[in-house]
């Protein structure tokens, strides 16, 4: 799991971990929060996506060819923090839920 969290890079994984626990203290102090910390943590996973892509074409880009099994490679490690910030958003939406069933 660990291996994940710096294969996403420190930085953006570190935001959406901060996120996370954003959450979850949102969904007991601030509850009209919870929904849109979650969103945030979504479009920052993009965008960690979309940097990570960046740098992987800019690399391609000063290489030359590269085989298939490393583009292969360098899209699945790019998802990493796409795939973190929709489980946070999809965590806000069923907390958000949850709150609302209580009440």
């Amino acid at each position: 799991m660990l291996d994940l969290f710096y294969q996403g890079g420190p930085l953006f994984m570190s935001i959406l971990t901060i996120l996370l626990l954003a959450v979850l203290v949102s969904f007991w102090k601030f509850p009209k929060w919870t929904k849109e910390l979650g969103l945030l943590a979504l479009a920052i996973g993009i965008l960690g996506q979309i940097i990570g892509l960046y740098g992987a074409f800019k690399g391609i880009e000063e290489m030359g060819e590269v085989s298939q099994s490393m583009m292969a490679g360098g899209i699945k490690v790019s998802s990493i923090t796409t795939m973190y910030g929709i489980l946070i958003y999809i965590l806000s939406i069923a907390l958000r839920l949850i709150k609302k069933s209580l009440a």
